[in-house]
């Protein structure tokens, strides 16, 4: 049992008869010359060498790297993206990195290296291309792990069919590479997607991270149908209508090659328990396949810009803003930016103020007016044929007249206004990079996202601007952020811009968000989504009746995954063969 002779039986986890082992971080452990940086928990440096030849065996050797040297972790763009380690660091940089990185050709492979890391008790952390970079990237939550590159092979439209509105997408294909299909093969006058701010990550990873777009199908978790899943053991799952064979399929393929059945991704439930919500932010199984609902083309778009003047606007917009989401008047996915939101994106922070404080209202609304924008921007969108769009438009422009000072644009009126352009296109599912350009408001600029979610009124919107703004002046840094409006929630996704490259400006980031996190659920708001560092502290927010839905978590992961090996830690849920306390990751002192 490894790590047995280490550590006296009191000390292990799994049960009475303790028969899982005992693990905790092994970064003092030694290396021999040509090892990697980290090695994975417990496992010797002949054993890690005997590993990846047996891995190499299964998907060659130009698809396994081990991480070696420092050199490795230079990369730091979103264009090209690190596969081991977080680019957007808190810590150093050497935290949080794989040992090796493996990229399976296909579901075959991806199901035998499973089944290895099994065999050799080696966590595994897969990821679609690694472009959440305000969340981690591909770095895993267990410094040694192997990272799986989802992506770099496995990057096919399977399918696209016109008459069911739906794509058939393996995990490396991006917003980019699916808008093209339908560009290139004549369908963009058919269908549209809905993609996110930046249009280089996963259809499919987005999507089981539960992220949104703002079209009206933003949701992108509702509007997936099907996946087929690898499962810790190997075994492979196809979820929903998946699961009832295709009579017309060769029943001596290997199973991931077998036709589907043909209404796999029209009707998401299938019989019996609906599982797929199981394997979104989990560590319960690897997606291979996803479907994806396309939206019809709706016959006629415009898109808009509501610039609101004052600060204390923002609590009469999210009160116009409910009633008209509810009654889907408003009919995608809106925002409401913060001044320095769109600022960022037209320049950096040298290029408004020579101040090294945190900008204050007279300085906004010095830049709001240099802009032509308002301290608080909404941008929404409406769809259909002329008339449809003309009576939503007057409900739209009447409430929102209702605030004083409040100005209207169509893109045509601002053609100079980068964001506002942008947004033409991120509504009509024209996906791109420009918003990259707020990372920049720093040198060395990096982010890491916090993201409350609560009810659509204002004075939550108020109560969560004012604390976190002044939790960000705070730290010195900028406030920067956006509500993004749901059916019936929104989430508040606040920018925290630090400088990677200096210890004490990553410090602060690190004080602000994990504070924040604490600050929010005290007040009943839960983040929906976070960084690698802080999956644990969220997690203990969600602890409604001494932590009954961590129970269950845990439960079910130890069954599908007795051994630990897949993705520990993801999202604060940790295998009975990992001592939680161990990995934990202290707060930092403000």
């Amino acid at each position: 049992m490894k790590g047995a002779e280490q550590f006296a039986p009191e000390q292990m986890v799994g049960g009475p008869t303790a028969e899982a082992a005992y693990r905790r971080p092994n970064g003092d452990a030694p290396r021999d010359a040509g090892d990697p940086l980290c090695l994975p928990p417990g496992i010797s440096s002949k054993r890690f060498k005997e590993f990846l030849c047996r891995l190499a065996d299964i998907s060659g050797d130009d698809h396994v790297t081990a991480i070696t040297k420092m050199e490795e972790l230079s990369q730091e763009s979103y264009l090209d993206p690190s596969k081991c380690h977080d680019m957007f660091h808190v810590f150093n940089k050497e935290d949080f990195v794989s040992s090796a990185v493996v990229a399976p050709r296909n579901v075959g492979e991806v199901q035998a290296i499973m089944r290895l890391c099994n065999e050799f008790e080696i966590p595994v952390w897969p990821f679609s291309i690694g472009r959440n970079v305000g969340y981690g990237g591909a770095s895993p939550r267990v410094s040694g792990s192997l990272g799986m590159d989802m992506g770099r092979n496995m990057n096919k439209i399977l399918k696209v069919d016109v008459d069911g509105a739906y794509a058939l997408v393996e995990p490396g294909v991006t917003y980019f590479d699916l808008h093209d299909y339908l560009v290139n093969n004549n369908l963009r006058d058919k269908l549209w997607i809905d993609v996110p701010d930046l249009g280089g990550g996963s259809v499919l990873g987005n999507t089981t991270e539960r992220g949104v777009g703002y079209t009206p199908y933003g949701d992108h978790y509702m509007m997936h149908c099907g996946m087929e899943i690898v499962l810790p053991n190997g075994e492979l799952v196809r979820t929903g209508m998946g699961a009832l064979p295709n009579p017309n399929a060769d029943p001596n393929a290997p199973a991931h090659e077998q036709e589907p059945n043909s209404c796999w991704q029209l009707f998401n439930y299938g019989f019996g328990p609906y599982n797929d919500g199981s394997f979104t932010q989990s560590s319960l199984g690897v997606i291979t396949k996803m479907g994806v609902w396309l939206m019809a083309n709706p016959g006629g778009y415009q898109s808009y810009l509501i610039t609101l003047p004052r600060d204390d606007d923002l609590h009469q917009a999210i009160e116009i803003i409910r009633p008209l989401r509810v009654a889907m008047v408003l009919q995608n996915v809106p925002t409401l930016r913060h001044i320095l939101m769109d600022a960022a994106c037209m320049g950096d922070r040298a290029s408004y103020s020579n101040s090294a404080n945190p900008l204050n209202d007279e300085e906004l609304d010095a830049i709001a007016e240099k802009l032509n924008l308002g301290r608080w921007n909404f941008y929404g969108a409406l769809y259909g044929p002329q008339p449809v769009r003309d009576v939503l438009w007057s409900v739209v422009k009447g409430a929102f007249s209702q605030i004083k000072g409040a100005k209207f644009f169509f893109p045509e009126d601002q053609p100079d206004n980068l964001v506002l352009q942008t947004r033409h296109d991120t509504l009509q599912g024209i996906p791109s990079v420009t918003e990259l350009k707020w990372v920049d408001w720093l040198p060395n600029g990096a982010h890491l996202f916090f993201s409350p979610i609560a009810k659509v009124s204002g004075d939550d919107a108020v109560g969560q601007y004012q604390l976190t703004r002044r939790r960000c002046e705070e730290a010195g840094l900028d406030f920067i952020g956006t509500f993004v409006v749901g059916m019936r929630e929104m989430h508040h996704i606040v920018c925290l811009v630090f400088n990677r490259k200096d210890k004490e400006s990553c410090r602060k980031a690190h004080w602000v968000i994990s504070t924040l996190i604490q600050d929010a659920a005290e007040r009943g708001w839960g983040e929906y989504r976070t960084h690698i560092a802080l999956m644990d502290q969220i997690a203990q927010t969600y602890n409604f009746n001494n932590n009954a839905q961590m129970k269950l978590n845990e439960t079910i992961k130890n069954a599908l995954d007795p051994k630990g090996i897949l993705a520990p830690g993801k999202n604060g849920i940790w295998p009975q063969t990992y001592d939680a306390k161990a990995w934990a990751i202290p707060r930092p002192k403000r």
